[in-house]
């Protein structure tokens, strides 16, 4: 029923969007008639703005600087399974650049979430994405997709793109990456990866709780489960599979920041009334990308929330991956770098530093730690602190241990 209700709701958002379209296109030439025309036609570009969307943007890089010499960037897909894709953002260079895996996060929102993440690190790495797919395109036949299976994933990708490669994993996923790591070495593999970088993820939610861990903690798995997943409807390829509706997500982190948004609308529609294009696109391009949505399959996030926010089993290193015990402590090849933002109001200072006790084994030089002063959860991955004081010393890092 919840999902029948929002396709009916986004029926509703299709009409009205195509209403606004009707009316900016019988508004805007009357636009030199004065202001009350610039506020009809300002009202009518918001009106074309209703409803989310769950296509996935474009990531959008086509060229980047390396050295002084700008370069072509095509998106390869390397390996693609039901559940997700290896995208590569292959360059036109022939100089050969440590092989990065960019670790989105599955949280309501597209990988293209780290475009900004993505640009920054292209000119100095061969960069790499694990892409999620919508949950709800996904037939049912392929099966489920669990905590265990995002596991799968990375350590599949890593072993596709080859010995040498290194970790970089924002938010959520820093925990599957820690995962990963540790069953690779484990098994010897020889794709394990040299190094990881984790950036604000919830390694020990214990430490310094936020809002959204206690949250998880208030009310038992069950619940989740009864209030929070969905059954896709039969209009959709993925009809009969269980899933996080995105849209619940994003509503959710919404509530959290309910004046923020509705400041942003509101400096929208005077934007778009006052001609003021470039603050008015620069707006666009965030609640384009905010209110692009995908589904959870919902074996993963439940088994997330119960693992990681409510029994700590990372945490108390007693995780297991395949019905085998996983041990932090056999990682003794891959260099650990966490990152962290001292405003994080979803992971908190110390949660991700965390990984450092549980990867007891690693001796100093194969560990580093930054603290970034002044941003919040998205600063950390985002903005010109992260390509001008983070960014820098997560190169570093990498290029010590390629």
């Amino acid at each position: 029923m919840l999902y029948d209700a929002f396709d009916l709701q986004s029926d509703m958002a299709e009409q009205m969007r195509g209403w606004g379209r009707l009316l900016d296109s019988a508004w805007t030439p009357w636009a030199s008639f004065g202001q009350p025309m610039n506020w009809m036609s300002a009202g009518a570009r918001m009106m074309m703005r209703t409803g989310l969307t769950f296509a996935r943007p474009a990531y959008g890089i086509d060229t980047v600087m390396v050295g002084n010499r700008e370069v072509s960037v095509a998106e390869e897909k390397v390996e693609v399974t039901a559940f997700g894709t290896l995208l590569r953002f292959r360059k036109d260079i022939v100089t050969e650049q440590p092989k990065v895996l960019v670790v989105a996060p599955l949280s309501g929102h597209f990988a293209t979430l780290l475009r900004a993440t993505v640009r920054t690190m292209l000119p100095d790495h061969d960069v790499y994405i694990t892409d999620w797919h919508n949950a709800r395109d996904v037939p049912l036949a392929e099966g489920r997709f669990g905590f265990d299976d995002y596991v799968a994933h990375l350590v599949r990708f890593l072993r596709t793109m080859g010995e040498g490669s290194h970790l970089v994993a924002v938010c959520q996923p820093a925990v599957q990456a820690l995962v990963a790591a540790a069953v690779m070495a484990q098994t010897k593999d020889a794709a394990a990866p040299r190094s990881m970088t984790l950036m604000a993820g919830p390694v020990d939610c214990r430490i310094n709780p936020t809002g959204v861990n206690e949250l998880a903690t208030s009310k038992p798995i069950e619940w989740f489960e009864q209030n929070l997943i969905a059954t896709v409807p039969a209009r959709h390829k993925g009809a009969g599979r269980r899933v996080y509706p995105g849209f619940v997500q994003v509503s959710a982190f919404m509530s959290m920041n309910a004046k923020r948004h509705v400041q942003g609308h509101t400096d929208l529609f005077w934007h778009f009334a006052n001609g003021e294009d470039d603050k008015a696109a620069a707006i666009e391009t965030f609640y384009d990308e905010y209110f692009a949505v995908l589904d959870l399959a919902a074996d993963f996030y439940l088994e997330t929330v119960k693992t990681v926010f409510q029994d700590y089993t990372l945490a108390k290193n007693e995780l297991t991956w395949r019905g085998e015990a996983v041990d932090m402590r056999s990682v003794r090849k891959t260099a650990l770098m966490t990152v962290e933002g001292e405003r994080d109001d979803i992971c908190a200072v110390g949660q991700t530093m965390a990984a450092h006790d549980l990867c007891s084994s690693l001796p100093p030089y194969m560990r580093s730690h930054h603290l970034q002063a002044g941003v919040g959860h998205y600063g950390v991955f985002a903005g010109r602190k992260w390509e001008n004081q983070i960014y820098p010393q997560v190169r570093n890092f990498i290029q010590s241990h390629a």
